[in-house]
């Protein structure tokens, strides 16, 4: 019997097709396994939601206005997660509401810090408050009146140059006029805040001019004078008052500052003590800093140790300054740079799934990308950057000689060996691709002790694997295990009011073997305020504490390597502690505290040293 046309067609294109619908992809994407009901998710999505939706409206966080919306919004979510049982959750639930509890604290506090922050500038910004209220006003949206904006307008610019009179006043010596001028970096975060008020007076004016003919033809001229004045006004902040000189090269970005194109003199202010211990408790780290700085100087013995046998190894003896410039020396040529990083994104890659440490899917492997970092980014951020995208930072013909040497150097095969998969897979691209499909309502809880620490991790587990197994790639692995070792001491010891940024600088340079200019950039990131004072001992703390559970867990046979990498991500991002309780289903209570010595978790392994690690196999 003849089968109908379209039947027949239907045959041969299954019987064309059946090889490939056959084959499975060698690592395809894990079912989807839906959560169990849990309140909390909820609770958490919908403060999400309401925080961006408030972000949107009150974007001035200068503004003591957006203080008091936000610190009225975290007691009103602080009350509705009182509301709930804590009782009738299940494990990820309480693990879910000790999150957003710790959450609310750490926003609370931030909210605290910025006020203390603000009250230590308020004084060099006497135009803040009339700024603060016309952009009130505008998001009020009431109708301006023009000829008042100007008088308003006008007095601004009279109170510039009146503040601007008296602090040249304490600048001269031994004058019986002279105030008390004020420290450095309050003048160096005035000139930044004050940058961010312009900004915020020029979208003001933007809303208004052309749109409403009265208000444009009282305010454009006064606008015009005000904006110049505060330009002036910041810049004899910073040079003045600061004392802070200027830079030619300017339109720098990336460091962390609002004040792009200025080249400064390192200057800054230790939280103190108390300062660190708060942080430490919101990031659930049951410890001093002075007891984090001493595991962090053995952390660097050890390194050095390994540092020696390397640089035997490659014929320098005991002189391992030596061995790390042979490495550094080893650079590829200009326009090769982008290949040596394809290859070693391949080469980490594969390696982990050799090892059979961590499910890697095929989308994942397929859909990161590469880019090249522009030589003004590269002056203040001088190694790669990754994520879904891998900034490949390598000089360009626009640098001078010196720029480009520093660059070739600092990014030689034996560094970029051992950090490429940092960036990427299993590091932080891995991390970026499955939080995205694993509980990503828990992103909220983004911190660097997991999403620096995890990646930082795996250079550990990949090192304790072979995976640098040359001593020339193990001059390159250790030179940033000991860069992470020395970010915990310098920065510690400087806001505990132990070392000097200059100090910092010099233990840089000579313990790690930073070149100097990329020793100043980072002690200066660390230390003016760009960057929370815990940043820099995120990635080593957290590593540690990954390692810790990685003993508890999986040297115990509770789990494969594969098992506890992929449980991490699944997980999302929180702090480690609550982490290693849903993992192992610790009680959980409302009033939980931290109390992990994950140090000495690690007393226990093969090493018997806190921190330290057993002989890589060769």
């Amino acid at each position: 019997m003849l089968l109908p046309l379209s039947r027949v067609f239907y045959c041969l294109l299954l019987c064309a097709f059946a090889p490939l619908l056959q084959a499975a992809p060698a690592n395809p994407a894990p079912p989807i396994q839906p959560d169990a009901p849990n309140p909390v998710q909820a609770l958490i999505e919908r403060y999400s939601a309401d925080h961006d939706t408030l972000a949107s409206v009150y974007t001035d966080p200068l503004s003591p206005a957006t203080r008091d919306r936000m610190s009225s919004f975290h007691a009103t979510w602080r009350q509705q997660l009182a509301a709930v049982d804590f009782a009738a959750l299940d494990q990820e639930g309480k693990a879910d509401y000790l999150l957003l509890a710790n959450h609310l604290t750490r926003e609370e506090h931030n909210l605290t810090l910025a006020a203390t922050q603000w009250k230590e500038v308020e004084p060099l910004l006497p135009i803040a408050p009339a700024v603060f209220a016309l952009e009130d006003s505008k998001r009020r949206v009431e109708l301006p009146n023009g000829e008042k904006i100007a008088g308003q307008l006008n007095a601004m610019t009279a109170a510039l140059a009146a503040r601007r009179k008296e602090l040249e006043a304490t600048l001269v010596k031994d004058s019986s006029a002279a105030g008390v001028r004020p420290s450095p970096i309050a003048a160096w975060r005035a000139a930044d805040d004050l940058d961010q008020l312009r900004d915020q007076l020029h979208h003001w004016f933007e809303f208004y001019d052309g749109y409403d003919p009265s208000f444009t033809w009282w305010a454009a001229q006064p606008y015009k004078k005000t904006d110049e004045a505060m330009k002036d006004y910041a810049t004899f902040l910073r040079e003045k008052v600061a004392g802070i000189a200027p830079d030619d090269k300017t339109g720098v970005p990336g460091d962390g500052s609002s004040s792009q194109g200025w080249k400064t003199t390192i200057i800054g202010t230790p939280v103190g003590r108390e300062a660190l211990l708060a942080q430490l408790s919101d990031e659930m780290i049951p410890y001093a800093p002075e007891e984090l700085v001493a595991m962090a100087k053995e952390q660097l013995a050890w390194c050095k140790q390994q540092m020696l046998r390397a640089s035997r190894e490659m014929g320098y003896g005991d002189d391992w300054h030596k061995a790390m410039e042979k490495v550094k020396n080893t650079y590829v040529e200009p326009g090769k740079q982008p290949q040596l990083i394809r290859d070693l994104a391949v080469e980490g890659t594969e390696f982990a799934e050799k090892n059979n440490l961590v499910t890697i899917p095929d989308l994942a492997k397929e859909t990161w990308r590469m880019d090249m970092m522009t030589p003004e980014r590269q002056l203040v951020n001088p190694f790669f950057t990754g994520g879904d995208t891998i900034s490949v930072s390598y000089p360009t013909d626009t640098m001078t000689f010196d720029q480009r040497m520093m660059s070739m150097r600092g990014n030689n095969p034996a560094f970029s060996h051992a950090t490429v998969f940092h960036e990427l897979i299993p590091g932080h691209w891995l991390q970026e691709f499955m939080t995205a499909r694993y509980r990503p309502y828990r992103q909220l809880f983004s911190n660097g002790f997991w999403l620096e620490g995890n990646a930082f991790y795996w250079e550990m587990v990949f090192w304790d694997h072979g995976f640098d197994s040359t001593p020339e790639q193990r001059v390159g692995a250790l030179f940033w295990r000991m860069h992470r070792c020395a970010r915990i001491i310098f920065s510690l010891s400087f806001h505990l009011g132990l070392m000097t940024p200059q100090q910092a600088i010099d233990f840089l340079v000579d313990e790690v073997g930073h070149e100097r200019d990329n020793a100043a950039a980072e002690v200066r990131r660390s230390v003016n305020g760009s960057y929370d004072p815990l940043y820099q001992c995120a990635y080593m703390l957290g590593a540690l504490q990954f390692r810790a559970l990685h003993h508890e867990l999986v040297d115990s046979g509770k789990m494969t390597d594969r098992q506890y990498h992929d449980a991490i991500l699944h997980e999302n991002m929180m702090p480690i502690e609550i982490l290693r309780a849903i993992l192992t289903d610790r009680k959980l209570t409302p009033d939980f505290k931290s109390s992990w010595r994950f140090l000495d978790e690690l007393q226990a392994t093969p090493s018997g040293v806190s921190g330290q690690f057993p002989e890589p196999p060769r």
